[in-house]
This record gives C-alpha cells, sequence and structure tokens, in this order.
C-alpha cells in the first residue's frame, strides 16, 4: 500500500509541473518581446513635394511590419503594397525598418498614418502629416501714386491662399514699420492675409523702396516693392555770383537763384521788400543783375519759386558800402548789417574805406584822446599848485596882525588894549578855511 501511495504522489507532482510548463509556455507567446519598440516621426511636407514615412522598429523578433493610411486601409505589408496608389514607393524595407515615400503630396493627404507591428498584442506609432500650402506671390498696392509731402498715404499687401496663414513685415529703406494684418480662412480651409500700412510722408521719402515681406514655413524670401513718389516745394537759395568781396558804390551785383523741388519750379520771380527792384535792373531767368551800385539800392532781396506743390523764398540783403579810398585808418572791424548775404561780411571794410558806409559807426583816434587826458591833467596840477602857495602866504599874514602893537605891552591887558585895531575891527579878524 506504501509502494502504490508514492506512485500517486509522484504521478501528481509530475502533471502539475507539465501544467507548469505549458502555461509558462503559452504566457511568453502571448506577451511581447521585452524591448522590442516601434517609433516613427511627424512630417511637415510642402504640397506637390515628397513625404517620407518611416517605421522603425527595434529589436525585432521577425514580427511583421505594416503602414495603415488614415483610413486604416494597409498601404504596404511588409514589402508588399496592396493599396492601388502608385505615389507610394517603397523606399526601404528591412527586419527593422519599413520606409515609405508619398510623391505629389496633397491637402487630401493629411492626416494620421499608422506603424503597425504584428505582436501579441500588435504595437503602433502614429505619423503625422501635416500639407504646407505657401501663398501665392503677394500683391503690394497704393492708394496714391503721388503723394505731397506732410500727407499720409495707406498701401496694402495681401498674400493669399497659404495653409497656415501667412505672416506680413513691411520696412521703409533699412526701417521695420508696422501695418494692421487681417487673417481670414476661406471654404477650403485656406487663409487670406492682408496687411495695411499708413504712413506721413516727408521729401526724405522720396524715392525710398516700400517693401512688403511674406513668413511663410513653405518659403523663403517672399516679397515685393514698391517706390514713394513725394512732391515737395521747391528748395530756394541765392547764391552771390559777383562780386567776390563787399558791394561797393559804382561796381555791379549779379545774383543766382538755385531753385529744386518735385516736379521742378514752373516760376521764379525776383522781388525787392518795401520797394521796387530798380528799373534799371536785368531780370533774365534766375538771374539778377544790377549796374552801377549806390546806397538808394540798399535792402533785401527775394528770389520766390513756384511749382503745384506750394512756393518758397530766400532773401538777400544788399549793404553798399563806399567806394575803395587809400586813406589808412585803424583796422577794427565795421558791424555790417545783420542779415546780409555779402560773401565777405566778416572782412572789415574800414581797413580799405575812410567812409565805410552810411549808418556805419566812426573810428575814434586815441592819440587825441590820451593827449585830451594829459592836458587836463596838467591843469589839474597846475591848480592845486596855486591853491598851495596861496593859503600858505594867507596863514603867514594872519599871525602877523595878531601880534600888532602887543610887543611894548608892560602887561598882558594892556597888550589886548593895544592890539591893532582892538576890539573895533574884530569882524575884520574873520578867519576862512577851504
Amino acid at each position: 500500500m506504501a509502494n502504490v501511495g508514492s506512485r500517486c504522489l509522484a504521478t501528481t507532482l509530475s502533471f502539475f509541473l507539465v501544467s507548469a510548463a505549458i502555461l509558462l509556455k503559452g504566457a511568453a507567446q502571448i506577451l511581447p518581446v521585452q524591448g522590442q519598440n516601434l517609433v516613427t516621426d511627424n512630417i511637415s511636407v510642402v504640397e506637390g513635394e515628397v513625404a517620407i514615412i518611416s517605421c522603425r522598429v527595434r529589436n525585432n523578433d521577425d514580427s511583421v511590419i505594416q503602414l495603415l493610411n488614415p483610413n486604416r486601409q494597409t498601404i504596404y505589408f511588409k514589402d508588399v503594397r496592396p493599396l492601388k496608389d502608385g505615389r507610394f514607393q517603397l523606399v526601404n524595407f528591412t527586419d527593422n525598418e519599413l520606409r515609405v515615400s508619398l510623391s505629389n503630396v496633397s491637402l487630401s493627404d493629411e492626416g494620421r498614418y499608422v506603424c503597425q507591428l504584428y505582436t501579441d498584442p500588435p504595437q503602433e506609432a502614429y505619423a503625422d502629416i501635416t500639407v504646407l500650402v505657401p501663398p501665392s506671390p503677394p500683391i503690394l498696392e497704393a492708394r496714391d501714386d503721388l503723394v505731397s509731402e506732410g500727407n499720409e498715404t495707406e498701401l496694402s499687401c495681401t498674400a493669399m491662399g497659404s495653409k497656415p496663414a501667412a505672416s506680413i513685415r513691411w520696412m521703409k529703406g533699412p526701417e521695420e514699420l508696422q501695418g494692421e494684418t487681417m487673417v481670414e480662412e476661406t471654404y477650403d480651409h485656406m487663409f487670406t492675409v492682408v496687411s495695411r500700412l499708413s504712413l506721413t510722408v516727408t521729401r526724405e521719402d522720396d524715392g525710398v523702396p516700400i517693401i512688403c515681406i511674406v513668413d511663410h514655413p513653405a518659403v523663403k524670401d517672399l516679397q515685393t516693392q514698391t517706390y514713394l513718389e513725394v512732391q515737395y516745394k521747391p528748395e530756394v537759395k541765392i547764391i552771390v555770383e559777383f562780386p567776390e568781396g563787399l558791394t561797393r558804390e559804382g561796381e555791379n551785383l549779379e545774383l543766382t537763384c538755385k531753385a529744386k523741388g518735385k516736379p521742378q519750379p514752373q516760376q521764379i520771380n525776383w522781388v525787392k521788400l518795401d520797394d521796387d527792384v530798380p528799373s534799371h535792373a536785368v531780370i533774365k531767368g534766375s538771374d539778377l543783375l544790377i549796374e552801377n551800385l549806390n546806397k538808394s539800392y540798399n535792402g533785401t532781396y527775394r528770389c520766390v519759386a513756384t511749382n503745384s506743390v506750394g512756393e518758397s523764398y530766400d532773401d538777400y540783403i544788399l549793404y553798399v558800402y563806399d567806394v575803395l579810398t587809400t586813406t589808412s585808418v585803424p583796422t577794427s572791424k565795421t558791424p555790417v548789417p545783420d542779415g546780409s548775404r555779402d560773401a565777405t561780411s566778416d572782412l572789415d571794410p574800414a581797413a580799405h574805406d575812410s567812409r565805410a558806409g552810411e549808418g556805419a559807426p566812426q573810428k575814434m583816434d586815441h592819440a587825441v584822446v590820451g593827449g585830451v587826458v594829459a592836458v587836463v591833467v596838467f591843469a589839474m596840477l597846475c591848480l592845486l599848485i596855486v591853491l598851495g602857495r596861496y593859503f600858505a602866504r594867507h596863514k603867514g599874514t594872519y599871525f602877523t596882525h595878531e601880534a600888532k602893537g602887543a610887543d611894548d605891552a608892560a602887561d598882558a591887558d594892556t597888550a589886548i588894549i593895544n592890539a591893532e585895531g582892538g576890539h573895533n575891527n574884530s569882524d575884520e579878524k574873520k578867519e576862512y578855511y577851504i
């Protein structure tokens, strides 16, 4: 009986061991292999170009790899393409990778593609394809063909049919400007972007390029430009052609008026403020010639230039000096009337002309002034000497009179009584102090 029990125990134990082995083997077949990873990458591709989809496996145990489209239709099973779309082509197939190309990508190809590894249970990895659509060439429009300085103008730049929406930047020469942007989505999920730029122009803006730059991930250096056309008032400047130095009586004066504007000035006029231009003056276009100058011609001469934008002017102050003489005078500077356009107004006219024009201050002879001062000082010294001698003489006489009649007196009382004149002459003994 003991032997029978031992056999039954051994048989039961063997049965449990075999069952455990079978269970472990089945579990090994159900669980995925440790370290076996399936990976892929998201893709951004420009419409019309080629997208590459790569399904990669690390530590593959000969499991099958396949690629599915967003509708979960099989594109490739191992190296076989069940899907009848010739744009999909096998690039590479190994135990560790399935790589497929998709040519001529369109918006309909966007979506989530599935890389699948046939393990138990299957593994999946996802590749999102994003299709980029570049905008059409930007359209730049200006509200005004010509703009007058100081006025405002507006420009617009439009980028149509892009995905995602483009961004627009503005440049005026090297300076970046900020515009107002509006984005609109169309029925086919495309985007149209419009940017408007407003600016007040100056004459310095004439000919400056205004550039519209479109930034989009599908395209680089997409831009267009235009040039500002700015009209401005004339710039006027009077040039002294003759003489080179001071303007003197009897000489000639020739002035030229330089005027530049946009458009070019159609009219240039010469006038004299508060008076008429001399009757014998010759005006030829932008030139003014006055012969045989005299001081009656002094005044302000104005050149006025006019175009369609407005008018501008420049002034020349004429100051006629006396004729040149050879009389030598001090060389200190003589003032010239303020605002004179004389090219040599910083020179000393009195250094060459003893009569430096009416209204000019006369020179003072320092030698004469010194002589007058010396005479005055000498006279004062003489007066002081005379006064000193007079006072000295007057004081001696006073003491002499005071002593008269006192020498022969017997006593003091008698001396006082016998003094010259006594008390009767007391009015004559007055003292004067100066």
